[in-house]
């Protein structure tokens, strides 16, 4: 493949990306930034007894795929009859618009089918397969633009249980985290074409999905591998720093949580537990310094979410917040392995059991808001929260509730059900 070099400024790319996304989408996995946080403002101050209103529900196949939503269709991976298909539904109606097969399905005791989410850029979705397919995809339709399998001509090697990582992309880049032998382990493609920039890194594929910061002026391209945290330049794939992280079946899947402006945490379940570091400025060199490490924050899978100098996150099927300086826990409430994202003050938790929970942000303690069972089955699946409506999925089903987008206190009216 073709190589070549691409840079672009960080205020060239955040305007890039306002124009080609709606404010209320959630374009990715955990959502505009990446981070779980959503800037809607218009969530309802309390649910009623019997819940957030159901919109639709629609059923699936399996896989822990999670959900994004832009421009009107909510996507999503899944496996069907005849393969692993990426499916594009109708956000208000629930209607498939069009579906696109991804791969062959990948059995699994643990529950089979696909695990990364689609990543919607513009008028182009980025999916990666459970065996290694990167496919660009046109939005509108479902038609192929470009593939490339990151196994057979990127050398890269498939984790014991598939690839979960989801596409990053940015400006005129999609970055893909492949695994694989000596500088193969991250790779960077041109949106457009699919065509190679670079590829870096001799890290093993982890479960985790990369993420761009910047901290003290230098943007940084975090990657959790199979055995180490790595920053590159996302220019040139060159290598900034690595920390050396073990995990029990190299299962680090949790994305690492930005403090800004210069903290970062990183958490792994299996008795592992968190590291919380800060970047300092020496002579305009930047080093690192650790504030604290523990096991008593361990994020098996599920990634958390920072807000006003504190955590909010799953240490195992146990919801704590902490504080990100000191690693001190407020308070901690018993759930099952689950998701969150904020909004407007909240906290929107999914356990694995299916139960939607609705909290204030607080370090003061677990204020409840509302409850409610949206789903059946094991849910493992990140939801997406777009124009004031939930978007959640299992291993069986999809269903979307509004949750705000109307006026306070209003009783929402029923738009459609299936």
């Amino acid at each position: 493949m073709k190589q070549r070099v691409t840079t672009f400024t960080l205020a060239a790319v955040l305007l890039l990306f306002l124009v080609e996304a709606w404010a209320d989408d959630w374009p990715q996995f955990r959502g505009p930034g990446r981070d779980g946080l959503s800037s809607e403002t218009n969530l309802f101050a309390e649910w009623p007894k019997s819940g957030p209103q159901e919109l639709w529900r629609v059923e699936l196949g399996g896989g822990y795929s999670g959900i994004s939503v832009a421009d009107g269709r909510v996507m999503t991976l899944s496996a069907e009859t005849g393969g692993e298909h990426l499916l594009a539904i109708d956000a208000t109606s629930g209607r498939e618009i069009w579906r696109y097969r991804t791969d062959r399905n990948r059995p699994d005791g643990e529950g089979g089918g696909p695990r990364s989410t689609p990543s919607i850029f513009g008028d182009v979705a980025y999916v990666t397969s459970a065996y290694g397919k990167l496919h660009a995809l046109k939005a509108t339709d479902g038609s192929l633009l470009w593939q490339v399998d990151l196994v057979r001509e990127l050398g890269a090697s498939v984790p014991e249980w598939g690839y979960s990582s989801s596409p990053l992309v940015e400006g005129d880049v999609v970055y893909v985290e492949t695994g694989g032998g000596k500088n193969q382990a991250l790779t960077a493609l041109d949106r457009h074409s699919g065509e190679l920039i670079w590829q870096g890194g001799s890290n093993g594929s982890g479960y985790s999905s990369p993420l761009i910061v910047e901290v003290g002026g230098v943007r940084q391209l975090l990657t959790f591998g199979a055995d180490a945290i790595t920053a590159v330049s996302p220019e040139t794939g060159r290598e900034f720093w690595r920390v050396p992280w073990k995990t029990s079946f190299e299962v680090n899947a949790a994305m690492p949580v930005f403090g800004p402006p210069d903290m970062l945490l990183f958490s792994s379940g299996y008795g592992v537990g968190a590291m919380a570091v800060r970047f300092l400025s020496d002579n305009g060199q930047l080093r690192m310094e650790k504030l604290w490490q523990n096991r008593n924050f361990r994020n098996k899978f599920s990634s958390s979410i920072t807000h006003g100098g504190f955590i909010y996150g799953f240490d195992e099927d146990i919801l704590k917040c902490i504080e990100f300086a000191t690693g001190k826990e407020k308070w901690h409430e018993r759930r099952s392995h689950g998701s969150i994202i904020y909004a407007d003050g909240r906290l929107l938790v999914l356990d694995g059991s299916g139960q939607l929970f609705l909290a204030e942000a607080t370090a003061e303690g677990w204020n409840e808001l509302g409850r409610a069972p949206i789903l059946r089955g094991r849910t493992w699946n990140h939801p997406a929260l777009a124009d004031g409506v939930v978007y959640a999925r299992s291993s069986s089903e999809l269903v979307a509730v509004r949750v705000g987008g109307q006026e306070a206190g209003a009783t929402p009216e029923p738009e459609v059900s299936r």
